[in-house]
């Protein structure tokens, strides 16, 4: 099935700065609001439904000997139309 991108940004922010993007959109999903992602002249509204998998994802990308590179990735992803299933409990400390 073919991937389209709806919206993408990438940009160097502080930890405080990143901290506050996570927070308004753990907000929105708590309270049921849809989240709205904009930046320049892209913009793009999904609202999750009330179940939805959540992933995340600690990678090191880069050569087997020397610097690579770190990330955590986040990612909340649901069928059109579905409401989703819980399962498995995660920890982030």
């Amino acid at each position: 099935m073919p991937e389209e991108v709806l919206f993408e940004t990438e940009s160097t922010q502080d930890r405080a700065a990143i901290a506050s993007y996570l927070r308004d959109v753990a907000d929105r999903l708590e309270s049921g609001e849809a989240v709205t992602l904009s930046a320049g002249d892209q913009s793009v509204t999904m609202d999750p439904p009330a179940t939805a998998t959540f992933e995340v994802k600690a990678e090191r990308e880069g050569p087997a000997q020397g610097d690579g590179e770190l990330s955590i990735e986040f990612e909340i992803e649901w069928k059109e139309g579905a409401s989703g299933e819980e399962s498995g409990d995660l920890s982030i400390e």
